[in-house]
């Protein structure tokens, strides 16, 4: 099957041919919204609406959106990335607006009749409450572990929130240490997973970023096996079709056989040579600044019949 096949397929076949396929982790690390806001909602729409109120209030139902496309699409465990220690450099009036979109996320009425409906079990990981301990907002840990419990008995998705969750190195040493003061021995790793995201959570699959690579906001479950893939356009532009065409890549293209280079043909010698000669100086997650904004510049260059079938 080729990726337009794939592509056309309907949802219920991918799912399967994800499902069938194993766990899926897919972190996706949601980025660029207040790009994507601004381009799509221009300030005539907000309604009297400051900057960052309208932002939020638009970018949940696109949030809700995305979620339900990754889910009816085979990935059973979603991470998502949301807030590292650079929140709290923003000012105090987006910290306020971060801190009361984390509240919706954890106890509002739209995301838990999503969380009952899809049957969507939710974990915030990360030291929120480390960071968030000396802020107004320090009560947020306790609504995240509210969450955390009232939908413990869901078991058809995962949905994981970082939050703080930049580098677990001591809080993994913490794990560990508490785990042998209680039991004498050293914890596995699959018990250190668990207690960190407080239930085991397969390794990851694939990584799904925008802007600059770079993949993060993932302890202990990155192995290096992840497929890691960078959208051109912010987060919130993910189409399905979009998202197809990565979940082919990562089912097919990706799971390729290691190859006996005597025993290739000269046809495929000769594509690899002009390949690499076409692009020998160009290099992937090269960008330029424009108007304070990263953007992508490199392109690949195809060589003719590259992509035929001969």
């Amino acid at each position: 099957m080729d990726v337009e096949q794939f592509v056309s397929l309907p949802v219920q076949d991918i799912a399967q041919y994800m499902q069938s396929a194993g766990p899926k982790v897919c972190v996706f690390p949601i980025n660029g919204t207040r790009r994507w806001f601004l381009l799509e909602h221009p300030p005539e729409t907000w309604e009297g609406k400051d900057f960052l109120t309208a932002y939020h209030q638009c970018s949940v139902q696109r949030q809700l959106q995305l979620y339900r496309l990754f889910f009816e699409h085979g990935i059973d465990t979603l991470l998502m990335p949301l807030f590292g220690p650079d929140l709290l450099d923003r000012g105090p009036e987006y910290v306020q607006v971060m801190a009361a979109a984390l509240q919706e996320l954890a106890a509002g009425p739209v995301f838990l009749d999503f969380y009952r409906q899809y049957g969507v079990r939710v974990h915030f990981y990360g030291d929120h409450r480390k960071y968030l301990g000396n802020t107004p907002y320090a009560g947020l840990s306790d609504v995240f572990d509210t969450i955390n419990r009232e939908t413990a008995g869901h078991n058809r998705f995962h949905l994981y929130y970082g939050v703080f969750a930049h580098d677990a190195t001591e809080t993994v040493a913490e794990l560990g240490v508490g785990y042998f003061q209680k039991y004498g021995s050293l914890p596995d790793k699959r018990q250190l997973v668990t207690m960190y995201y407080g239930e085991y959570v397969p390794p990851v699959s694939l990584f799904i970023g925008f802007d600059r690579f770079s993949a993060f906001d993932m302890p202990l479950i990155a192995t290096g096996s992840e497929d890691l893939y960078f959208t051109v356009s912010p987060s919130f532009y993910m189409t399905e079709g979009q998202l197809r065409r990565i979940l082919y890549d990562h089912l097919f293209a990706r799971r390729v056989a290691e190859q006996d280079y005597e025993q290739l043909s000269t046809a495929a010698v000769k594509r690899m040579a002009d390949f690499y000669r076409l692009n020998g100086e160009r290099t992937l997650g090269l960008g330029e600044i424009r108007d304070g904004f990263w953007y992508p510049t490199t392109n690949v260059i195809i060589p003719p019949d590259f992509l035929g079938n001969g």
